[in-house]
């Protein structure tokens, strides 16, 4: 298994991408400002971009696994390497999530915290509902983890 990072043809994993942010010009807006990695196990398997939000905060914007490798550890694996490579240039990891039942224990589980919600997110920046398990993603719920220096 390997991480690496990709700086060109990011758009290449767009069906990766969109999995995890389903509309593309939202992904347009922080994809080639932020640092891609793959995480690649006999094919690619999961993908994560994080950005620089200022004031020592590094924040998740999409986390994705393949479908068929979904519960297998890769997403957690990719936290785990964000929070260890930027631990030092950054205080703070944040993620913001729909208020989803599968989504935010997962998050919990990895060691982030819920830190704040900004309210109708989805409803105001996406042209169509959003659903997740079932349920209508509308408001934004952040979650942060401390990174250790």
């Amino acid at each position: 298994m390997k991480i690496r990072k990709i700086e060109t043809d990011k758009k290449e994993y767009l069906s990766l991408l969109l999995l995890a942010d389903e509309q593309e010009d939202m992904i347009d807006r922080y994809l080639e400002r932020g640092y891609m990695y793959v995480l690649d196990d006999d094919g690619v398997k999961a993908e994560c971009v994080v950005t620089d939000e200022g004031d020592g905060i590094l924040e998740l914007k999409n986390l994705a696994v393949r479908p068929d490798s979904q519960g297998k550890g890769y997403g957690r694996q990719m936290i785990r390497f964000v929070a260890d490579t930027y631990r030092k240039r950054f205080r703070i990891l944040q993620v913001g999530t729909g208020d989803s039942p599968a989504t935010i224990p997962f998050y919990e589980k990895c060691g982030f915290r819920r830190s704040h919600v900004v309210r109708n997110f989805f409803t105001e920046h996406y042209d169509h509902p959003i659903y997740e398990g079932g349920k209508r993603l509308v408001d934004m719920v952040y979650l942060k983890m401390e990174l250790d220096r």
